[in-house]
């Protein structure tokens, strides 16, 4: 009988992850009673997918606010820090704000405007309009921002992050002082010791401040990537990727994934005979058409793979075949006339006609924003995702 689905994602119940589980035996345990109580197979080159929380999870990744406080006021020297370009959220920025803000004095807190690094807005496009306001070159105070824009609640929170980032830092006995620009150099003007909270873009600005003459410059990257007095850590992103665990306390993102990946992989053929690829995985890469707001707060989509999921799609606009290659075709000599084309394929299409509007982006990020949509991030109770069918095309019966 002929196949009449393609890829498929389904969400794995699993069982609360704790430190200290053998998150690998979970995973395999998971997958399979879930085929078996479902009804559905599995197969060779089907992607098994957990997301980076129940890892770090497992592996008691977690760091308090004091570690934060003391590793910051080692590295910066206390005093008066610029912190610059913060994403806007309670869960991925705030409690590492109290951590820095308690590592110092003053904290001149630099927000990019009109929007955050991924999409959270402080003020429209419309009212930067309406006040003739120049986003890439005018340097606004606190006051100037309140005159021009008054209160702006975020649309999802309700939460006006000025208002709140500055009482986290009082809060925590810091003087703080609140700007808006978006150039790095920019803090300059009011501290040479500056914290570069960005994510995707730290290292272009470090780079900027380096080269501008500013004394310190750290990156989140670069505060928690070694223990402090016995805590969590990430050797490569250090605070990047961290989510709020307490009032107290962040879980970090996770640490070396490659043996778990492994681990699952051989596992599940020995339990199945089958041969599928597993990955961990971040934020996934869309774009919210409401609120404007890409995800991507974590540093990456795919945090850790088996080596099938390298590279990326190599895929034929099926469209483009029937509306002009095989435009006099229809029915059974269409299908037919595409599958060939399908199955002669080069292994290469970068760049050719007919494979124009296929998306040129890594497997993994192609397959982790699938998950991360499929698992959510509140009570689905879904860690892992099984990805079925992803790498089939319309010749796979």
């Amino acid at each position: 009988m002929e196949r009449r689905v393609g890829t498929v994602s389904r969400g794995i119940r699993c069982p609360i992850i704790r430190e200290g589980d053998d998150l690998a035996e979970i995973v395999v345990n998971s997958v399979i009673e879930a085929s078996e109580a479902e009804g559905f197979s599995l197969h060779d080159r089907d992607v098994i997918s957990i997301t980076e929380s129940v890892v770090a999870r497992s592996q008691g990744n977690y760091a308090s606010v004091d570690a934060i406080a003391k590793d910051v006021r080692e590295k910066t020297g206390g005093g008066t820090v610029g912190v610059i370009f913060p994403i806007l959220s309670r869960n991925r920025f705030a409690i590492c704000l109290k951590g820095i803000a308690k590592g110092v004095e003053k904290v001149v807190l630099m927000l990019s405007y009109p929007s955050d690094e991924v999409g959270n807005e402080l003020i429209s496009l419309d009212k930067l309009d309406d006040a003739s306001v120049n986003p890439y070159s005018d340097v606004l105070s606190l006051e100037q921002y309140r005159d021009l824009f008054g209160e702006n609640l975020h649309p999802f929170t309700g939460v006006d992050y000025v208002a709140y980032y500055s009482e986290v830092i009082r809060e925590c006995g810091a003087e703080v002082e609140v700007i808006f620009a978006n150039h790095a150099q920019d803090i300059l003007a009011y501290t040479d010791k500056v914290i570069a909270a960005d994510i995707h873009t730290r290292n272009r600005t470090k780079r900027i401040l380096m080269a501008n003459g500013a004394s310190v410059v750290l990156g989140l990257d670069e505060i928690l990537n070694k223990p402090v007095d016995g805590s969590g850590y990430n050797e490569k992103y250090g605070l990047l990727g961290s989510n709020k665990s307490t009032e107290e306390s962040v879980k970090l993102f996770p640490n070396e994934c490659t043996d778990l990946v492994a681990s699952i992989q051989s596992k599940m053929k020995d339990r199945t005979g089958k041969m599928m690829e597993v990955m961990v995985y971040g934020d996934g890469a869309f774009k919210d058409p409401v609120g404007k707001i890409w995800e991507l707060a974590d540093p990456v989509v795919g945090v850790a793979s088996t080596p099938g999921l390298d590279g990326t799609p190599n895929e034929l606009k099926l469209k483009y075949l029937a509306d002009n290659d095989f435009k006099d075709l229809s029915g059974d000599a269409l299908k037919e006339a595409i599958s060939q084309r399908i199955r002669e394929k080069d292994g290469n299409l970068v760049g050719r006609m007919e494979s124009e509007g296929t998306t040129p982006r890594r497997i993994t990020d192609l397959i982790g924003s699938l998950c991360d949509l499929t698992s959510g991030s509140g009570d689905k109770g879904t860690p892992v995702v099984l990805v079925q069918g992803y790498f089939d095309n319309y010749t796979n019966d």
